[in-house]
């Protein structure tokens, strides 16, 4: 499943992808024997040792939706989320690799059919209560139920079945699919596991979507992540405090988090979030523009800016390739005429600056694209595929093949023609509040001018251009952007099969409608069931290989992860996944003498 956000579409969790890190080196997990109380079974963390107290305090572009994790989809919900829940096993958004969490072990039958879950003994969630099996069962009871409406559901949907679950005993379970999960344990990434003794009661009256509100009573809501709810002032900030049953500690055996509290303030745009960032009222900023992130590079003083390379994000232009049936308008089916034709997508492609792009409105900092995955994912990024440069003749060989031709203009500019003597002229949507991707789109309105195309873009308020492109197909082309939250192929399984909803350029097919998406289909769900990488490896590199010679998307460029925090954050490690700084927040913490209230 995707989740649109604020001029981007971001997958959930089945959007899993990513690899390589950031700046410092990531904290990893080492063994020590049982601390705290008798029977706990906590976590050490290796890592600079951190000092007690302070809070921290950092700025959302919005209020989150809900503090409900089932229901979440929005990044400022999820931000805050991954603050305060805890799943059975984790991806480590540094090391893209998975790592224990509730879950001490997991063995995986030889048949790649049954995964053993053993929890942590002793582990509370943060009202005190304790965690067993049954909230691991009441959990995937709520995922699974399609009622509820999970954006998650689809991920534990294996060969057209849902996993099923059983418990042995209080601490163990075992989880069984119909086919082996090429994915492995990293499908337990991102469900955070429910208190049931909270929600069992509002989920057996039906009103899950009523529950999770930023209103509700601090002591009517737990989990079992770093911190807890304190206090939400509406319009302005939410508090989290320390959560003191969280299950990690240090190597000293200090029990995590440092901080005593974490502080999301509602910063409305991009750039008051810089001047918050400036005038001391906020400790750490990621998401960074480029213009911005030059800014701060200008006036730097007191606070760490980095760069930490490519992330997950791929930014595309598309055209409407949607079967509308006799439905469309005579100008949009003469369009896509032009559309359907693979040579015209590839003349478009080869007409495409890139390194333009990166340079123009990324100032450098991004990396230009040929295929869906990014030079931030090493582990999946197909190497064979030829980084093509620009060639306005290699463009223009190629729409001569599909049969258009070139006249001179009113103006003495040349125009071109297709086969019937049709003018080429077509729009481009994009989103208004993303100002790169506008950039992107005048640029490439400018590259296409030299083809003879007469190419107008279309700014559109978010929620209206999404709608004109899942709703309505009431367009000629768009440029907007995906962002993976995990390496894995399967989370864009929604992207690249043909049913899938945000298969974009022709959502959710009864049938493929051409061969190459049939074979598509074929190999990423074939994919999904292989559990030998190598063998992955070479299906998806396939898929990309289909992407990169039918065009379906142009793909343009990725931005760089661009983030700072002040010089007194310490333990500041930023990640090319989200969430890009506040991923290890249990082991983040205020220096000595840094001004802030310490416990």
């Amino acid at each position: 499943m995707r989740n649109f956000k604020a001029g981007s579409i971001h997958n959930w969790r089945l959007l899993s992808l990513l690899l390589v890190v950031a700046c410092g080196a990531a904290p990893t997990m080492i063994a020590v024997p049982q601390l705290g109380a008798p029977k706990e079974d906590l976590l050490a963390l290796s890592g600079e040792i951190g000092r007690p107290g302070g809070r921290l305090v950092v700025s959302l572009r919005a209020e989150p939706k809900t503090l409900d994790p089932v229901l979440a989809t929005d990044a400022p919900s999820r931000e805050v989320i991954a603050a305060m829940q805890a799943d059975l096993v984790h991806i480590n958004r540094a090391t893209q690799l998975t790592e224990p969490a509730l879950a001490k072990s997991v063995k995986v039958s030889s048949d790649g059919l049954q995964y053993t879950v053993t929890l942590r003994q002793g582990l509370r969630f943060s009202d005190g209560k304790p965690l067993d099996a049954d909230d691991v069962l009441f959990t995937f009871r709520v995922y699974l139920d399609e009622s509820v409406h999970s954006p998650q559901r689809d991920l534990l949907i294996v060969g057209g079945k849902p996993i099923n679950v059983r418990k042995l005993d209080a601490r163990t379970l075992v989880f069984e699919f119909a086919k082996p999960y090429g994915v492995g344990d990293r499908v337990f990434d991102g469900l955070a596991i429910l208190p049931r003794h909270l929600l069992e009661k509002p989920y057996q009256e039906g009103k899950m979507e009523q529950i999770g509100m930023l209103s509700t009573p601090a002591n009517q809501w737990a989990g079992l992540g770093p911190f807890r709810l304190k206090e939400y002032v509406a319009g302005q900030r939410l508090i989290l405090e320390r959560n003191p049953y969280y299950w990690k500690t240090d190597t000293k055996g200090s029990r995590l988090p440092y901080l005593d509290e974490l502080v999301f303030l509602f910063v409305p745009s991009a750039d008051a979030q810089v001047l918050r960032f400036q005038s001391g009222d906020t400790d750490v900023i990621s998401g960074l523009g480029a213009e911005n992130f030059s800014v701060l590079s200008r006036q730097k003083t007191g606070y760490t800016l980095a760069d930490a390379g490519p992330g997950l994000e791929y930014n595309f232009l598309f055209f409407n390739l949607n079967d509308l049936s006799g439905k469309a308008a005579s100008e949009l089916a003469k369009k896509q005429r032009w559309f359907r034709e693979v040579r015209f997508r590839q003349a478009v492609s080869a007409a495409v600056d890139r390194e333009a792009l990166v340079r123009l409105v990324y100032q450098g900092r991004g990396a230009a694209l040929w295929g869906p995955v990014t030079p931030g994912n090493r582990r999946w990024v197909d190497a064979k595929i030829a980084h093509q440069p620009r060639s306005l003749d290699q463009a223009r060989q190629l729409l001569r093949e599909a049969g258009f031709k070139w006249t001179s203009g009113a103006s003495g500019d040349s125009a071109l023609l297709d086969a019937e003597g049709n003018p080429v002229e077509f729009s481009i949507l994009t989103s208004s509040s993303n100002a790169d991707r506008m950039k992107m789109s005048t640029l490439i309105q400018d590259d296409l001018k030299q083809l003879g195309m007469r190419v107008q873009v279309v700014p559109l308020e978010f929620r209206s251009l999404v709608d004109r492109v899942m709703q309505t197909k009431e367009y000629d082309a768009c440029v907007l952007g995906l962002v993976s939250f995990d390496a894995d192929p399967n989370s864009d399984m929604t992207v690249w099969l043909s049913s899938g909803g945000t298969h974009l350029w022709n959502p959710s097919q009864a049938h493929p409608a051409t061969p190459w998406e049939s074979e598509i289909d074929r190999l990423m769900e074939e994919q999904l069931t292989v559990t030998s990488y190598e063998q992955r490896k070479r299906l998806y590199d396939r898929v990309q290989e289909i992407l990169a010679e039918f065009q379906p998307m142009i793909f343009l460029a990725s931005p760089n992860i661009l983030v700072a925090a002040r010089n007194t954050i310490g333990n500041f490690h930023p990640a090319v996944v989200e969430s890009y700084v506040l991923w290890n927040v249990e082991q983040l913490y205020v220096r000595s003498g840094a001004g802030r209230s310490g416990r």
